[in-house]
């Protein structure tokens, strides 16, 4: 059957199950919108940037466990995607992009609207193409899904130039992907996971520590029955929150530059640290020439290149995590000192117990000011825990992960490699485009969420009803507080006298809007914000003084914190 590349393009993303776009059109790909004018399978959402449409397909990702979807022009089109992409790269989220060219034999010529996307996006992409043939989109199409979701999942860019979707084909979609040199491992070495298991077993103070990685691989079940068959403690990193129920009593919370006193503690007073799906970022470690400095390292990771990348690991596992948990599971169940180990334990946890208690997460409450954390508490409570979060990037994001418990994952959403302002908004409108039946929710910062607040118009238009929580404290919070302890409060550019009024603003797109000044009002007005129909924009003033801790300062040891 004859098609045009166009054609062939629509097709072979409805025979793959795609049932969302998150798209900007322009002239390089206009056959392709022609194409979906009158197709029915595949849903396009236009997004007011492409930014936003990429942030949206990784918001689609993470909270369903798909594989997100982009569709952009060339040139701009496709150089506005970047951020979006990097920032999917660092977090390891699975998202095709796809991106319109300038015809074949303009490439290289500095043709109107031409950029070399396929150059550009290299280092921060999984992989990517350049489509020579129509004849090669299906199969070149049906490769980047499978490459950005398997082995450790990742960005993939398609650059489509525009007389490949002119011309025509025979549309075959191949049965089975076989990419050269392509690979992954999902199966741990069981002498490793065994080695792995004795040096577990034979520790004193031991502590699990796990990233985004368990969520990616669905493995969060595995992780909960290992951890509570060994009564181990568990810290997570900012992308592996809901890895484990962070109401168990097992969960020291978050560990790193705003990690628990508990954690942080944990981690550098231990003996061993079954580390699970997380790459030991330099915003964990600290100082990496301290960073737990009596323990043994085991590290299980579906890709070899994180391990020993950053620290010394004693015991290496590549595989998939939910295979290798499972192993270290069945192993647990078949030996006879799991009791004695436990027994063993118990003094350890104690220790951590009572560190817990004498430095609690906290803040100090003031009656004329509204502090953040006191709103974060109010979501958390309103919601019950059930809602998902996303943030924007900054004190904003760190107070949504110490102060809203996370007990499961995919529901807490942050840019955590790349830290992008403007992630937010955009991420929880693919995220409630995924789950639709669930409550999305943003929590921003007044800085932040004006980097993509244009998408609020993309909300309206789609009915896409997400929440947006502004903890507007007219600075740019997080740069302000390192200026306040780094840079003797020298606040350089840092503060914002002049910001749009957000409840007017939410409403000039169509929006609701509503504000809270005082702190009796927080509670009553997030209830009428949640329960109203549509997109919703709540602005609360909030003390623009307040600070994040603990805080380890950059390139300071964990045990160097700074308490409130």
């Amino acid at each position: 059957m004859q098609m045009t590349g166009a054609e062939i393009f629509v097709r072979t993303l409805a025979d793959l199950g795609v049932e969302t776009v998150f798209g900007y059109p322009g002239g390089a790909v206009l056959h392709i919108y022609d194409a979906l004018f009158q197709h029915t399978k595949v849903r396009h959402m236009l997004c007011r940037h492409e930014q936003g449409a990429v942030h949206m397909a990784d918001g689609y990702a993470r909270a369903s466990g798909k594989t997100g979807v982009c569709l952009v022009t060339s040139g701009p089109g496709a150089t506005n995607t970047v951020t979006g992409i990097a920032t999917a790269y660092m977090d390891s989220i699975p998202i095709v992009v796809f991106s319109g060219q300038v015809p074949t034999l303009l490439i290289g010529n500095d043709a109107f609207q031409e950029a070399d996307i396929v150059g550009i996006s290299r280092p921060c992409t999984k992989h990517n193409y350049l489509v020579k043939e129509a004849k090669d989109l299906p199969r070149v199409i049906k490769e980047a899904f499978y490459i950005a979701s398997t082995g450790r999942p990742g960005p993939v860019l398609v650059d489509m130039p525009k007389d490949v979707l002119v011309s025509s084909a025979r549309y075959v979609l191949p049965d089975k992907v076989d990419v050269r040199g392509y690979k992954p491992n999902y199966e741990g070495h069981p002498k490793q996971v065994e080695s792995a298991m004795r040096m577990l077993l034979s520790s004193e103070r031991p502590v699990v520590y796990a990233g985004g990685g368990v969520i990616l691989s669905n493995a969060s079940a595995e992780l909960s029955e290992l951890t509570r068959a060994l009564s181990l403690p568990i810290t997570t990193t900012l992308m592996g929150m809901g890895a484990f129920p962070g109401s168990d009593p097992l969960c020291l919370g978050m560990l790193g530059m705003h990690g628990t006193y508990q954690a942080n503690m944990a981690i550098s007073n231990a003996d061993v640290i079954l580390a699970v799906g997380a790459r030991f970022d330099d915003r964990v470690t600290g100082k990496i020439d301290e960073f737990a400095p009596h323990a043994k390292i085991v590290h299980i990771d579906i890709d070899p290149t994180s391990i020993q990348k950053n620290v010394r690991v004693d015991v290496p596992i590549v595989g998939d995590l939910k295979d290798v948990l499972r192993k270290m599971i069945k192993s647990a169940k078949g030996r006879k000192d799991v009791a004695a180990f436990r027994e063993k334990t118990s003094e350890w946890r104690e220790q951590l117990a009572d560190w817990a208690k004498t430095h609690p997460l906290s803040y100090k409450p003031a009656k004329d000011k509204i502090k953040p954390q006191y709103v974060v508490e109010q979501i958390y409570r309103i919601t019950k825990g059930n809602a998902i979060i996303t943030t924007e990037v900054g004190q904003n994001q760190m107070w949504a992960a110490q102060f809203y418990t996370y007990d499961k994952p995919r529901t807490f959403l942050t840019s955590g490699g790349l830290g992008t302002m403007g992630y937010g908004l955009p991420a929880a409108i693919g995220a409630q485009v995924a789950m639709p039946g669930r409550l999305v929710i943003d929590i921003a910062g007044d800085a932040s969420i004006q980097m993509n607040i244009q998408e609020l118009a993309t909300a309206v238009q789609f009915g896409v009803p997400v929440k947006v929580v502004i903890l507007n404290n007219r600075v740019l919070g997080m740069v302000r507080q390192w200026q306040e302890l780094f840079f003797q409060g020298k606040y350089s550019e840092t503060i914002q006298p002049k910001i749009p009024d957000f409840v007017l603003l939410a409403e000039a797109y169509g929006a609701k809007g509503f504000r809270a000044t005082k702190t009796e009002e927080v509670a009553s007005v997030l209830k009428k914000g949640f329960a109203a129909e549509g997109p919703v924009i709540i602005d609360v003033e909030v003390d623009p003084e307040e600070m994040v801790y603990p805080m380890v300062p950059a390139g300071a040891p964990l045990t160097k914190m700074l308490l409130v």
